[in-house]
């Protein structure tokens, strides 16, 4: 009895694979990849840049309707991130979010505001208890970077452009007895950064 060679996952099967199972209609539609648990079939060489760019070997990939279908089968598992397909999950890289927040609309004002954000894959997110708004800073620079929760754990990091439209749409509110300049989005307020420290800049 031969013994069976393993095959080599590929981007190309885990296309046509993700294909298969994406859905037909004019609006995206994303697959149920919480609900397969196929086997680990080891790493792909790709890679998700800080700014949203897919590489596949090295080389970015400038069709952006297969970053969507990529972007679809997408799933964080702890620290690690896997492209998902019912019949196999391969290991990619994330350099640090794995979307990019590039605009949002507001409707509402004060307390009663609601941010909608939209990413560069063609996602949406309102911000809210489900899908909050966080910040964190570089430990060496102290830079900030805003990130809002798209789904499942998934995050995308929010482009500076929209985060300077979050800075002029921000208000003071008291946390744990600590005054916070932040935004208010589906009924809660997000802190972005202690009023004090805001003081010092």
């Amino acid at each position: 009895m031969s013994e069976q060679i393993p095959v080599k996952p590929s981007a190309k099967g885990i296309a046509a694979a993700a294909q298969a199972v994406a859905g037909k209609g004019k609006t995206r539609s994303l697959p149920p990849v919480h609900l397969w648990n196929p086997p680990f079939s080891g790493d792909v060489d790709i890679r998700i840049a800080r700014d949203g760019t897919w590489y596949h070997e090295g080389s970015p990939i400038n069709r952006h309707k297969l970053v969507q279908l990529f972007s679809s089968i997408l799933r964080k598992e702890g620290d690690a991130f896997f492209l998902v397909t019912p019949v196999e999950k391969v290991g990619i890289i994330v350099e640090d979010a794995p979307f990019v927040a590039v605009d949002f609309e507001v409707t509402g004002t004060g307390q009663g505001q609601t941010l909608t954000f939209e990413t560069h894959v063609g996602d949406f997110a309102t911000a809210g208890p489900k899908n909050p708004i966080r910040m964190a800073f570089d430990e060496f620079s102290d830079t900030p970077s805003p990130y809002i929760m798209v789904r499942a754990g998934l995050e995308a990091l929010i482009d500076r452009k929209s985060f300077y439209r979050l800075v002029d749409l921000g208000d003071s509110h008291e946390v744990d007895g600590t005054s916070w300049f932040g935004v208010w989005s589906g009924g809660r307020f997000f802190p972005l950064i202690p009023e004090e420290e805001l003081a010092e800049e």
